[in-house]
């Protein structure tokens, strides 16, 4: 039986198909709509090279002021770096969708009101014979019977689907918050993640509903680094239905802040199981940083262990090599004074005061061996605060990447 995701908040369908992008036979076309134009936020990558598809979500999308209809997604190829054929494909993919809707029944479509997310391999152009009569099937599908499908059409190398469900009330109305996302390598992101759709049923203005997606990624998305790398290709999309009812929310409204923690609620479950599902990953590991002199040398500091090889392998090996994370706090941006300094693996002290000390290694051998490491950084410096995700770097994670162009 399909599980529902992405269509718990009503006023949204969804679907996936196979349409012979992927080698492998899986659903790689996805379409998420709504009945109707709605309030709409968007996120994208800061990589200075961008796919066709961000482009046209930039272009469609100008930030805070977005109403749209659906999203369109294709894994298996990434459209980045195919010139004017990209673009052209891009829109093709938008004017397609939009046609197909308008036809369903019910509203007419302009195609500037689809967004579109591609992901894959980079540099092969859209076989757009299949794209064309993937969206035609996609949309002859759509419900709220087929979010499973959905789901694993945006996927490339994740192992597991990503989602997240949270349910609150803002003033006396219910409300819900769903979230998917796909993501395992080539993350790092920077105001996104490789691909991820999040709808509501509150009524929420396109400014407020920007702000609050902007500022939940902060501490969810843009905190998780698998592999160091921003992908060519981060979409976030967040969608809200108005179907809860009530007067939309803006910035100011006695309800948004309810509305915003539970956006950022999903949001951190999706990030989290990004970062646990890294390409090869064993386990997840959270470096938190505290007392740091501000809170962007905290971001700083964690980041730099978070990326670095060497602690990544340590943590895979179970090997309580405190050297590494001290060399990686210290060779980062952040302020670091050594003899304030203290290291913790689980709540296993083994560096203070300038130096190692004295700890139980079989015990911090299994803080390493736990599928979620914490690693716990404490600057004595001040007040900033921050916590890095990600996972341990594997055998794994070679083999996959050495073969993935294949």
């Amino acid at each position: 039986m399909a599980t529902h995701h992405i269509t718990v908040p009503a006023g949204f369908v969804a679907a996936g198909v196979a349409a012979g992008i992927k080698a492998n036979g899986a659903e790689d076309v996805a379409i998420f709509a709504a009945e109707r134009d709605v309030s709409t936020a968007v996120l994208t990558t800061r990589n200075q090279v961008v796919g066709a598809p961000v482009l046209w979500c930039r272009q469609v999308m100008p930030a805070g002021r977005g109403r749209a209809r659906a999203m369109v997604v294709n894994s298996g190829c990434s459209n980045v770096c195919t010139g004017r054929r990209g673009l052209r494909d891009a829109e093709e993919m938008a004017r397609l969708t939009a046609r197909h809707l308008t036809e369903r029944g019910g509203p007419a479509v302009a195609p500037e009101k689809i967004l579109v997310a591609s992901t894959g391999v980079i540099g092969r152009p859209l076989p757009m014979d299949r794209v064309r009569a993937g969206i035609a099937s996609v949309v002859g599908r759509l419900g709220r019977r087929h979010d499973d499908a959905a789901l694993r059409a945006i996927m490339t190398t994740d192992t597991r689907e990503k989602s997240a469900v949270v349910q609150t009330r803002v003033g006396r109305k219910p409300v819900t918050v769903a979230g998917i996302a796909k993501g395992a390598g080539m993350i790092a992101p920077s105001l996104a993640t490789m691909i991820s759709v999040i709808t509501t049923d509150a009524a929420v203005t396109p400014a407020a509903l920007h702000r609050a997606l902007r500022d939940a990624s902060a501490g969810s998305f843009n905190a998780v680094t698998i592999d160091s790398d921003t992908s060519t290709s981060d979409t976030m999309v967040a969608m809200a239905s108005g179907e809860a009812g009530g007067k939309p929310l803006t910035g100011r409204s006695p309800g948004y802040r309810k509305f915003a923690e539970a956006l950022a609620e999903v949001c951190g479950e999706l990030a989290r199981a990004m970062a646990a599902d890294g390409e090869g990953a064993t386990r997840l590991i959270e470096v938190r940083v505290r007392r740091a002199r501000t809170a962007a040398d905290a971001e700083t500091a964690a980041k730099s262990v978070a990326n670095s090889p060497l602690v990544k392998t340590a943590v895979h090996g179970r090997d309580p090599n405190w050297g590494r994370i001290v060399m990686a706090l210290g060779k980062s941006a952040a302020t670091i004074d050594p003899d304030k300094l203290r290291v913790r693996i689980g709540d296993v002290l083994v560096f203070s005061r300038g130096k190692g000390r004295p700890f139980d290694e079989a015990k911090a051998r299994a803080a390493l061996g736990a599928d979620e490491v914490v690693i716990e950084c404490d600057l004595g410096l001040g007040r900033g605060g921050f916590t890095a995700l990600t996972c341990d770097l594997s055998h794994e994670y070679v083999t996959i990447n050495a073969d993935y162009h294949t």
